[in-house]
């Protein structure tokens, strides 16, 4: 039997605790959370509950949670703006840390991390979870076999789906770029590593255009209520809170805990009445109309990478289903993925096409295509001191200095700009 590590996490929500903690407390050979820090005391005792941490090891302040260093490793999975304060902190302590994505909106603030870590010592792994999952590792494998020659293109669609706009970046707490990071850093730095990760280079240039075109005020039907619980269009609007959170969850069988209904009330099982009445007072019964919302709802980007591959990434919020299409044009054929249809096919010049069903690929039971039991696997064999993660704290700046740039183009109208200054 191995070495079982012991956990703390700061930020109790639905990647600290809901996914990354239930998968820990569920590996009991390898992992032993003893140690909660929220702001919210009602996710503090539903979790302390769950995974069996005392109260006295519950902390709702930060300072006090930081005072001492309380596990081998931390979970650090709290709002954008928190992560390199709080990372600098546990990497002075001593922990090694599993880092939730996005790590900053800052150029500067990455330097920043870095300088720490360098100083500090400690590993950190950042969540880019789609690094670990069985699908994009055997693209992955397939570009590097070369089985249809050499990669010149990849085109990438982020299928953000409307009603994920409307509860994580409408409603939700990625809405406002003035109190988190923009959308194409929160939302496609998962993206923006896949493509880099691909392409086998550093981004050289690129360029972005896109901005908020539906979700505001004066895109409301005439006569809309500024909550979802007292609209005339509660039945026939497409954004209905009403008809998505209750419609849907009793729909697909009202389960007791999952997301997005989990994220609505702390209340475990989930049932309609916590539900009806985090509508009623709570943000996400809100008109997507009548939101503080600021963030782009479609945007492209376009890049070169310093090898001369190329690559498109288009993000948008008005689709009927979420997920990625990937495409990858070589010099003897094409690979396309795809998440919906669950499939990754081959179709290399003059020859049969192969299907692989990348379903089968997948880990049951954990999300992003098993891409997170992946990542929790990667992190048990860094701890281990086995290997050293793919997404390191140092890989893992690229991506975000890619979407930083990316933002700072579309707020200039498009214009190309060099991802590194040297």
């Amino acid at each position: 039997m191995g070495k079982v590590f012991t956990v703390a996490i700061i930020g109790c929500g639905s990647r600290g605790a809901e996914s990354y903690g239930r998968i820990m407390a569920e590996w009991k050979d390898k992992f032993r959370i003893v140690a909660l820090c929220d702001v919210n005391e009602e996710k503090l005792r539903v979790y302390g509950e769950a995974f069996g941490v005392p109260a006295s090891a519950r902390f709702s302040s930060e300072e006090q949670f930081f005072a001492v260093r309380r596990a081998d490793a931390l979970v650090l999975a709290t709002m954008d703006n928190d992560h390199v304060r709080q990372c600098e902190a546990a990497l002075r302590l001593g922990y090694d840390v599993l880092l939730e994505k996005p790590i900053t909106g800052s150029e500067e603030e990455c330097k920043r991390l870095l300088a720490a870590h360098k100083k500090f010592g400690g590993k950190v792994v950042v969540c880019h979870v789609l690094r670990y999952a069985p699908a994009y590792r055997k693209v992955k494998e397939l570009l590097d076999e070369g089985v249809c020659g050499e990669l010149v293109m990849i085109d990438s669609i982020e299928q953000v789906c409307y009603w994920h706009q409307a509860h994580s970046f409408v409603r939700g707490n990625w809405r406002n770029s003035d109190e988190t990071t923009p959308m194409i850093l929160q939302k496609c730095c998962h993206d923006l590593d896949l493509l880099q990760y691909y392409a086998g280079s550093r981004c050289d240039t690129l360029s972005s255009i896109g901005d908020l075109k539906h979700f505001k005020k004066e895109c409301a039907p005439e006569g809309a209520a500024d909550r979802c619980t007292r609209c005339k269009y509660v039945e026939t609007c497409p954004y209905s809170a009403v008809a998505f959170y209750i419609g849907e969850w009793k729909r697909i069988g009202s389960p007791a805990n999952a997301w997005p209904y989990s994220v609505l009330t702390t209340e475990f099982p989930i049932r309609e009445e916590n539900l009806r009445r985090a509508l009623e007072m709570g943000p996400y019964g809100r008109c997507v109309y009548a939101c503080d919302n600021n963030v782009v709802d479609h945007q492209i980007v376009m890049m070169t990478f310093e090898n001369g591959v190329k690559a498109n990434l288009r993000m948008t919020a008005f689709t009927a289903c979420g997920g990625r299409i990937m495409r990858f044009y070589c010099t003897k054929g094409e690979i396309d993925m795809e998440d919906e249809t669950g499939t990754v096919r081959v179709r290399p010049f003059g020859k049969e096409v192969e299907t692989i069903d990348i379903r089968a690929l997948q880990e049951g039971g954990h999300n992003h295509g098993g891409g997170d039991a992946g990542l929790m696997h990667e992190f048990y064999s860094v701890l281990c001191g086995e290997e050293d993660a793919p997404t390191r704290l140092e890989s893992s700046v690229e991506s975000h200095l890619m979407a930083i740039r990316a933002e700072e183009s579309r707020l200039k109208g498009g214009v190309p700009l060099k991802v590194h200054a040297e």
